[in-house]
């Protein structure tokens, strides 16, 4: 029986899947599991769109990439990524996005096709099941411990998703367009959005899911102290 080492080394974010959506009753089962989540004072500040609306998703996706051709880069409720990238970090991301590009055959100086490749986030790659998570705009005002929690509430649906044979890919990029995607979704003033977990099933056919990106070793991340 797999255990949750075995999750956790075996599940990465795949980047194609089968037109196939997660059944509601394998979607409740991640979601009751996720809910066990730990969370500061118990507060459980995640509130979950989960879609799987064909036409709303391309509704929301097309929203989004017509905002990056009118050549908007983000339109946020909080800043992702450091706004000042330094080293490790910097090199990390960069070793991780040409290895995926190198693995695509993506010349580095294509830019077109990048473009393309991000924008399929917004395709949902193909998925037809995307897990929307929100929080409470009072939550985050001035304060960021619910950031921790809800990050270890995504952890917790892609774990809980490896149980069922669900793959799934964190996304960044939609916290990039939060305030557009809520909008779109029609979503109450009060709640900001943090980020989406695409969920469906692998296409095994697909040569961008065989990518792998490497993990740096404990030595570079941990000290002991005995």
């Amino acid at each position: 029986m797999p255990t949750v080492i075995d999750a956790l080394n075996n599940r990465s974010s795949k980047r194609a899947y089968l037109p196939k959506p997660v059944p509601k009753e394998i979607q409740e089962k991640i979601l009751d599991a996720a809910a066990m989540t730990p969370s500061g004072a118990n507060m459980q500040p995640w509130k979950v769109l989960a879609v799987s609306n064909t036409q709303l998703l391309k509704k929301v996706g097309d929203t989004v990439i017509s905002k990056m051709d009118e050549g908007i880069t983000n339109d946020q409720f909080i800043q992702y990524y450091p706004v000042k990238w330094v080293n490790p970090y910097k090199k990390r991301r960069i070793v991780t996005g040409s290895g995926l590009y190198k693995l695509m055959e993506v010349d580095r100086k294509d830019n077109d096709t990048r473009i393309e490749m991000w924008k399929d986030n917004f395709r949902w790659f193909g998925a037809q099941t995307v897990f929307f998570v929100f929080t409470d705009k009072a939550n985050i005002d001035g304060a960021e411990g619910v950031l921790l929690d809800c990050g270890a509430y995504m952890q917790s649906i892609m774990l809980a998703a490896q149980e069922f044979g669900v793959e799934s890919c964190p996304q960044g990029s939609t916290t990039e367009f939060g305030r557009v995607i809520a909008e779109v979704l029609e979503m109450p003033e009060n709640l900001s959005l943090l980020y989406s977990v695409v969920l469906g099933y692998e296409d095994k056919e697909a040569k961008i899911n065989g990518y792998q990106p490497s993990r740096v070793s404990l030595e570079e991340t941990v000290t002991f102290i005995d």
